[in-house]
């Protein structure tokens, strides 16, 4: 379905060493660009010493919105690999820093593109991949009287109330997978007296 998604359960780590140089990947599941360049700058802040912090992103079920970068490598040597494998594992909500640390000898082109690949590979290998869902909420009132053919919608539906208020006039706020918005909403609006908020 279009709302599925995969990511980590929980943030995962790897490691990767060839000639000397050491490359340590951290694969952090997140909820928003803004997250996902908090982590960023956490690790780049940890591992201020080290020569490169690389990282990709990607967000989002439809997986539209993704990012990487270099951070000084060789253009496409450090970025597009990481998010090569966020994209093999067909991920999102979840973003990859690798630290470099040189060992003194120089790793070519294709030697960083290996290098990087492996490095976020295994920090995704050693995490938990989980199945999510896109969620949407939607918000409305109804009148008292409605109460008994709004409860039926609600419990049918396996939806999870996030808010409600009980008087005259009653409100909810209900959140639910986005693929099943429309039916739900459809259903709602057959009910007398329910009007949706923005």
């Amino acid at each position: 379905m279009g709302d599925t998604f995969y990511t980590l359960e929980n943030p995962s780590e790897g490691i990767y060493k060839e000639k000397m140089s050491k490359f340590l990947a951290f694969a952090v599941p997140v909820e928003s660009v803004a997250e996902a360049k908090s982590v960023i700058a956490r690790y780049q802040k940890e591992y201020f010493d080290a020569r490169h912090v690389c990282w990709a992103y990607m967000l989002g079920a439809s997986r539209t919105d993704f990012q990487s970068n270099d951070n000084g490598e060789p253009s496409g040597t450090a970025g597009k690999p990481i998010l090569g494998q966020i994209n093999s594992f067909n991920l999102t909500n979840i973003v990859i820093v690798v630290v470099r640390y040189f060992g003194g000898i120089k790793l070519g082109t294709s030697g960083l593109i290996v290098a990087y690949r492996e490095a976020a590979r295994e920090a995704i290998n050693a995490g938990t991949i989980i199945e999510c869902h896109e969620m949407a909420e939607v918000s409305f009132t109804f009148p008292y009287l409605s109460m008994n053919d709004v409860m039926r919608v609600v419990k049918d539906s396996g939806v999870k109330i996030v808010e409600q208020t009980f008087d005259n006039s009653c409100a909810m706020v209900l959140s639910i997978r986005t693929d099943y918005l429309d039916q739900l909403s459809a259903r709602l609006g057959d009910i007398d007296g329910v009007t949706f908020r923005d």
